[in-house]
């Protein structure tokens, strides 16, 4: 996806994000982050837009070594807090719009560009918790495009999953495929004591230990910990999706 996709999408998602938080009001438990409810999911969100726009306006090459309070400074009361996320989401959306392509600066996921990566890292978070939000309000899910949910899986899968500091290993080695079957996009993810590698493949017929197929907008949640795997087919040692599941966790940064 091209950066000016990522920045359409970053808008679209927060403003859903906004509408589904205030249908659910600011003490709504929020079923898939349990220590949450409404109130401190749109403080995390508005204030890791916040954060990372101080990344993109300010073209700043150094880590920012602060948390969300030190970010935000005064959280907003309960009666101002979706016109606060909403202005947060808008500013950010606005920087990267105004950052030039070969924009330097910090970041901490392999991209094209310190632009591409926030571009994309911020319309994936936006993307997620716009889930979490309409899960509290129970409303009916809006469904993710194909290209848009194969792309984020992408970025889990490539970007994060390999990261050191990822808490998936195996004693003994497993091999996880990961296929669209609405889209041309499947993955192959090696899992040992040492970390993860993985590679994008042609398709899924490779002798992997568990297979994984569903559609973009299925396997985007379930992967990301948003919806169980129901929806998907899985072939092989179920132990390895459900160690995956069980132990991928993404944190803010």
């Amino acid at each position: 996806m091209e950066v000016a996709a990522h920045i359409a999408a970053l808008r679209d998602e927060g403003r859903l994000m906004a509408d589904a938080a205030e249908n659910a009001g600011p003490d709504a438990p929020v079923p898939t982050c349990p220590e949450w409810v409404v109130r401190d999911l749109v403080r995390h969100l508005g204030g890791v837009h916040r954060w990372a726009t101080g990344y993109v306006a300010g073209a700043r090459a150094e880590v920012w070594d602060v948390d969300l309070d030190e970010v935000v400074g005064t959280w907003p009361d309960d009666d101002d807090l979706i016109g606060w996320f909403r202005q947060g989401s808008e500013a950010l959306a606005g920087a990267l719009e105004a950052a030039p392509p070969d924009l330097e600066c910090w970041t901490f996921l392999r991209a094209p560009s310190p632009l591409a990566m926030w571009a994309r890292r911020q319309a994936h978070e936006t993307a997620i918790h716009r889930v979490d939000a309409e899960l509290a309000a129970g409303v009916h899910l809006r469904r993710f495009g194909t290209a848009f949910a194969a792309d984020g899986i992408g970025e889990l899968l490539e970007c994060f999953v390999p990261r050191r500091s990822t808490k998936l290993r195996a004693k003994d080695p497993a091999s996880l495929a990961v296929g669209c079957t609405d889209e041309d996009a499947a993955w192959l993810l090696q899992i040992g004591a040492e970390g993860v590698t993985t590679d994008p493949i042609p398709s899924l017929r490779v002798g992997a230990d568990c297979m994984v197929r569903g559609s973009a907008a299925d396997l985007y949640l379930a992967l990301w910990n948003r919806a169980g795997a129901e929806p998907l087919v899985v072939e092989g040692d179920t132990d390895v999706l459900g160690l995956f599941l069980d132990t991928v966790q993404v944190r803010w940064s």
